[in-house]
């Protein structure tokens, strides 16, 4: 994509940026993407840019399923704020922890019971990777030696949370067990922007949860609660097509994603 089409298509939020809101997924959006999710990092060069992108515009956050305070330390910037457990928890500017959604509150004790119960010897010799992340409990077979096999061991866990009356999503090579509650990234941004003095709000990611980020735009503006919402694919060979599809434009990679953040602060 042109710098000239990126321009124009950001054009409502350079307008007037003390009214516009950035929303930005990490892993795969801000961070590139690893084989094991601890060693992921946002480069420093975008990094960078983001600071200045929080001091011009109204609202900037990113929107993770990590946790929140997880997101904050990968990003170390303290002067945005972070949803984490893709909107569950809430880590406000100044805050120093975050709040949980009083709806998945009672279900995190039995979400953790349930990763507790699947860290079996034969998951960990098959090496999928179980992540805390509070009110979710993800399974990651990224890496794995045999990542088929991997796979059809997560398959049979999937099937298990169902049995236990608990959500299933998948992302790229990962499986989140999730409450039965509505919970995903739209939800939490609608409830993020309640209140917020903002016309325009821009969201950017790569993954099936982004899809839910995307479409929670799409209703605040058709509720009227925004003049205008723009939402930004990243491109790369997992994305899947549902992104493409529901995106109003797609930029390649990370490297895409740090270049539309220039623009934002461009002169």
């Amino acid at each position: 994509m042109t710098s000239a089409i990126l321009y124009e298509a950001l054009a409502p939020l350079r307008t007037d940026p003390a009214r516009a809101a950035i929303l930005l997924d990490i892993d795969g959006t801000l961070s590139p993407i690893v084989d094991h999710a601890a060693d992921a990092h946002v480069p420093e060069g975008t990094r960078q840019i983001l600071i200045e992108v929080a001091k011009r515009y109204g609202v900037v956050a990113c929107v993770s399923g990590r946790r929140a305070s997880e997101a904050r330390a990968m990003v170390s910037i303290g002067t945005i704020s972070y949803l984490g457990s893709h909107g569950a928890e809430l880590l406000r500017t100044g805050w120093t922890e975050p709040a949980l959604d009083p709806g998945v509150e009672d279900w995190t004790r039995r979400i953790r019971e349930f990763g507790r119960e699947a860290d079996t010897a034969d998951l960990r010799r098959r090496r999928v990777r179980i992540e805390d992340k509070g009110a979710i409990v993800a399974f990651h077979w990224r890496g794995a030696p045999d990542e088929a096999a991997a796979r059809a061991a997560i398959d049979a866990l999937a099937a298990r949370a169902g049995e236990a009356g608990l959500r299933t999503h998948w992302g790229r090579k990962v499986l989140e067990v999730r409450p039965p509650v509505k919970l995903d990234k739209g939800a939490g941004i609608i409830s993020f922007l309640e209140g917020a003095d903002v016309d325009v709000a821009l969201y950017v990611g790569d993954d099936a949860t982004d899809v839910d980020a995307f479409r929670g735009l799409t209703q605040l503006v058709d509720e009227g609660r925004l003049k205008r919402a723009i939402r930004v694919g990243v491109s790369s060979a997992e994305t899947p097509s549902a992104v493409s599809e529901e995106a109003d434009l797609i930029v390649e990679g990370t490297d895409g994603v740090r270049e539309l953040l220039a623009v934002l602060i461009a002169d």
